[in-house]
């Protein structure tokens, strides 16, 4: 399945999606949702939403530098998961950094997320582990 990926600055849908998400992890983790936090990195980063049939399914949030391209978020509805749409804002990120002439795709992932094994299946390694954190990357060809 092919979403549209297009710009979005609807900060509300990104909180509400990003929150639903994950939640469980923040419990697991002792952790809790910082609204200021959030306010400020949003305003750092591209946000895209992916739609399908009109319908937003996803959220992808990206950043750069001069050394690689950064995702921030990539969040997909639970009732769209599993469909390939995380693959699809995947390829996207990487077309975003090729155009920008970055070889570097990076995120962070919860070591607990079962996310961790589709960014593995994705090309992406585990360059180093602080806290309950993954650090990875991954080389655009």
């Amino acid at each position: 399945m092919t979403p549209i990926i297009r710009l979005t600055h609807d900060k509300a849908y990104a909180e509400n999606l990003i929150r639903h998400n994950m939640s469980g992890y923040y419990e697991q983790l002792g952790m809790h949702w910082d609204p200021d936090l959030f306010d400020k990195n949003w305003s750092e980063l591209d946000g895209y939403e992916l739609v399908i049939n009109a319908s937003r399914v996803g959220l992808l949030c990206l950043n750069h530098d001069e050394n690689a391209c950064y995702i921030r978020e990539l969040q997909i509805d639970p009732l769209w998961q599993r469909q390939g749409l995380g693959a699809a804002a995947i390829h996207y990120a990487q077309e975003t950094a090729r155009q920008l002439d970055i070889r570097l795709l990076r995120l962070r992932v919860f070591c607990i997320n079962p996310a961790l094994a589709f960014y593995e299946r994705m090309g992406f390694r585990i360059r180093k582990t602080l806290d309950d954190t993954h650090y990875m990357e991954r080389s655009i060809l």
